[in-house]
């Protein structure tokens, strides 16, 4: 057991949300956040999450979105960079996806091309 081993992982639905675009909002423009977000509004316009990002159900962007890890349980109408990406029961891509990790939940629904590439070591 070494002395500085890796942390363990907190799941995204448990991480302490810095950023949230509540549902009924509208954002007309980019978003930029340095931490974890939660999207349950409309962003129309790129999505740039140094963190995590998770979409609820209710949840629509319009554009782009790059980010560490997201959790989809609403819609995204735009390409993905990611290093880990969920799609729930209730989520919806259309776009094109770049990960390393990918997870679609029965019912999960994704329109477009997928290319998964292998983590740098």
């Amino acid at each position: 057991m070494a002395i500085f081993g890796k942390k363990d992982k907190v799941a995204l639905d448990l991480q302490a949300i810095s950023t949230l675009i509540s549902d009924g909002s509208i954002l007309e423009g980019n978003l930029k956040a340095p931490a974890f977000a939660r999207i349950d509004g409309q962003v129309n316009g790129n999505v740039n999450i140094d963190e995590g990002l998770i979409l609820g159900e209710k949840a629509l962007v319009i554009g782009n979105i790059d980010t560490k890890e997201i959790v989809v349980y609403g819609t995204v109408k735009g390409d993905i960079q990611t290093d880990s990406l969920e799609i729930k029961a209730t989520g919806k891509i259309t776009g094109e996806i770049k990960t390393q990790a990918l997870l679609v939940e029965t019912g999960g629904v994704y329109n477009g091309r997928l290319s998964m590439q292998t983590a740098d070591k």
